[in-house]
């Protein structure tokens, strides 16, 4: 097999920089200005070592798009931005946009892309390990996690663009993340917080009621719209997402899997949402107007037309929770307690991940693995009970008989 045409123009060599170190030098091309580009790489090991990885370097670049930019990691930021505003969701941007501007363009802005290392990278990452909070404090490895990840999608993106060879973040060495334990409310809390809505708020008591028996997340419930509920059937479909921190910004995206689900719901919810559609159609009535078929199930508006704002539903659900006299509960653990109810009721993972919206079933079994070691306690002991059942029985008629 001859030699590809695409790797006759490629040329590299090894600079001995010490025992056992080595820098690989390939050429990778010239720039519009004439300038000649190059692709290094430092590599620990011995020559055979070396040469090896010089190969594959040499392969690596000559597969590539010739590199032909001089570009600063502040270009790269401006151009995938223009890609970025019509391919992400309004709030994944503002998200973007933070860690943008605070943590990665102040350290890499001015730097050319092909010049960002690995050992730069991790660097940067052990800095904000030390102290990289307002405060001057230590930021959290999750934290760090999603600069790596963001880091990560706009480097893919150069290699992407030929700008560079390879991602230097493919190397980089974030630091781990220890899963955090589950918030799991126990149902006394749910049920108060649920019926102090219903004082004051009847419209977020039914939201309330719906995300726990739906396990829905906020966004989803925001979306909701009529034309998702069976009222007859008593189920409901969830197909859609509501996005955005401001009215102006709200957008409309698919669920977080991008896949669409219909959950049954019990008959106290069927009672919740039909007051929930009297409510509406009374307000629409008041308005002079008819409520669509179309509207948002949660809506000011008399026509149904403006959905509540996620942002908004935290904000009621955190008040209700301060009037109760309940600490540390999100909105979004009403989530955890459905899904952690229904493994502990015994119903099977693949429903409970149906409901949730999951992909799979791996991703419950991943979030919820550790609440059901705890389940798994108590089957071992209705497991235990059956088998101990016969010979208890057994030696009850022993008994019986020697005392005949």
């Amino acid at each position: 097999m001859g030699i590809p045409a695409s790797l006759l123009q490629v040329r590299g060599h090894l600079e001995d920089r010490g025992k056992n170190v080595w820098r690989a030098k390939v050429y990778a091309g010239r720039q519009s200005d004439g300038k000649r580009v190059y692709v290094t790489r430092t590599i620990h090991g011995n020559k055979r070592f070396a040469e090896d990885r010089l190969a594959e370097l040499l392969l690596e670049v000559g597969r590539s798009d010739q590199v032909t930019t001089d570009g600063t990691f502040a270009d790269l930021v401006a151009k995938w931005r223009l890609i970025a505003e019509v391919s992400l969701s309004p709030t994944t941007l503002h998200e973007y946009g933070r860690l943008l501007d605070k943590r990665l363009l102040p350290r890499f802005g001015t730097t050319k892309v092909r010049s960002i290392r690995a050992a730069d990278i991790d660097a940067f990452y052990a800095e904000l390990q030390r102290r990289g909070r307002t405060d001057g404090g230590a930021l959290g490895a999750q934290s760090i996690r999603h600069i790596h990840a963001l880091l990560r999608r706009l480097m893919n993106q150069a290699v992407r663009w030929g700008w560079i060879a390879t991602s230097p973040v493919t190397r980089s060495s974030p630091p781990r993340v220890h899963r955090n334990e589950l918030t799991i409310p126990q149902p006394t809390d749910v049920g108060r917080i649920i019926a102090k809505a219903d004082e004051t708020d009847n419209e977020l008591a039914c939201l309330l009621r719906l995300a726990v028996i739906t396990g829905a997340r906020r966004g989803e419930l925001c979306a909701l719209r009529w034309t998702d509920v069976d009222l007859k059937a008593r189920t409901i479909g969830i197909s859609r997402s509501l996005v955005g921190e401001r009215n102006s910004e709200l957008t409309e995206k698919g669920t977080k899997t991008h896949a669409s689900r219909r959950n049954s719901f019990d008959g106290a919810t069927l009672k919740s949402l039909e007051s929930q559609r009297h409510r509406s159609e009374e307000r629409a009535h008041a308005a002079g107007t008819k409520l669509p078929r179309d509207a948002f199930i949660f809506s000011d508006s008399a026509d149904g037309a403006r959905p509540w704002r996620p942002n908004r539903v935290t904000h009621a659900f955190m008040r209700v929770r301060k009037e109760v006299g309940i600490s540390g509960v999100r909105l979004h653990d009403l989530r955890h307690f459905s899904a952690t109810r229904l493994l502990a009721a015994g119903v099977p993972v693949n429903t409970v991940a149906g409901r949730l919206g999951h992909a799979n079933a791996a991703t419950t079994l991943n979030v919820y693995g550790h609440f059901l070691e705890s389940s798994d306690e108590a089957a071992a002991q209705v497991l235990g009970s059956l088998l101990d059942g016969p010979k208890k029985k057994a030696r009850t008629r022993q008994t019986r008989s020697r005392s005949s």
